[in-house]
Formats: C-alpha cells, structure tokens, sequence
C-alpha cells in the first residue's frame, strides 16, 4: 500500500497567509501630539464626517506611539441612531498592526448628549483590560458631539 504525501503546493492553497504590515506616508516629525483630551477631540472631529455625526453612531480609535504621537485614526463600526457595536478583538487588532503603545476610545452620540451610559463603561473597561494582556494602554475614552466632548479619563471613570 502506497500512501499520497500532501505536497507543498496543496498546503500552500489550502492555507491563508497572513502579512503584518504598518505603512504609513507621515514623517514621525510630522505626526501630531496628544497631549489633553482636548487635543483627541479635535484630531477625532477632524476625522469624522459632520454629515453623519448627528445621525449615525461611530466608534473610533486613535493609534499612539510611545511618545504619545498619532499614528492613526481607524473606524471600527459604524450603527443607528442609538447605538453601535464595537468589537474589542477589532480594536486590539488595529492597535497590534499599528505597534501601538496606547490608544483612545472615540464614539459619537447623535443626540448630542455626552452623559456615558452603563455599557459606555463596560465597553471601555472590557477593552481597558484586554489592552492590559498585551501592553497597549487605554488613556482615554471619549464620548462627541458638534460642539462638545466628554472624556472618562477627565471624569474619573476610566
């Protein structure tokens, strides 16, 4: 009895490859501080789209370096009016491609009120402690509107 040996062609197509990539077009020079909350709201409004900031809930993440540079911004989800679902393992996984030290919590509130709900900081919790296992810290967690944030880190909740 003769037994087929699987050759290394057949694996090779029958297995995803997975590539870890980071490339970016920004000089570190030129990538922007976060130094306050302030600071993130701004770069976060920036990034968002005002045409659906009031309508749609977003939830987005900023990637930092060790000196607190901005290596991106990444939309994780997007929703209704009163909600959206965002996955941890998403922004863990933007944050490892990244090699990012740290990172912050974004999402909008349509309605404009920036109280954080009960599953506002059970999110960022989850996702405070998950970060812990591999070194990423969460430093803050903001709520937005048009006109105005709410930072969790500033109110003493994260």
């Amino acid at each position: 009895m003769i037994m087929e040996c699987t050759t290394h062609e057949q694996i090779i197509n029958t297995v995803a490859e997975i590539e870890l990539v980071y490339r970016t077009n920004v000089k570190p020079s030129q990538r922007p501080t976060v130094k306050c909350s302030k600071d993130a709201y701004k770069l976060f409004l920036e990034s968002w789209d005002r045409d659906r900031i009031e309508m749609a809930e977003q939830f987005k993440v900023m990637l930092l370096n060790r000196g607190k540079k901005v290596l991106g911004i990444v939309e994780i989800s997007t929703g209704g009016i009163t909600g959206t679902v965002a996955d941890p393992r998403l922004v863990l996984a933007a944050a490892l491609k990244a090699l990012a030290c740290s990172i912050i919590l974004c999402h909008n509130h349509p309605s404009g009120q920036l109280e954080p709900s009960s599953n506002d900081t059970k999110l960022t919790t989850k996702i405070k402690e998950a970060g812990k296992f591999m070194d990423i810290d969460v430093i803050d967690s903001l709520i937005i509107s048009e006109e105005s944030y709410c930072s969790l880190a500033d109110e003493g909740l994260l």
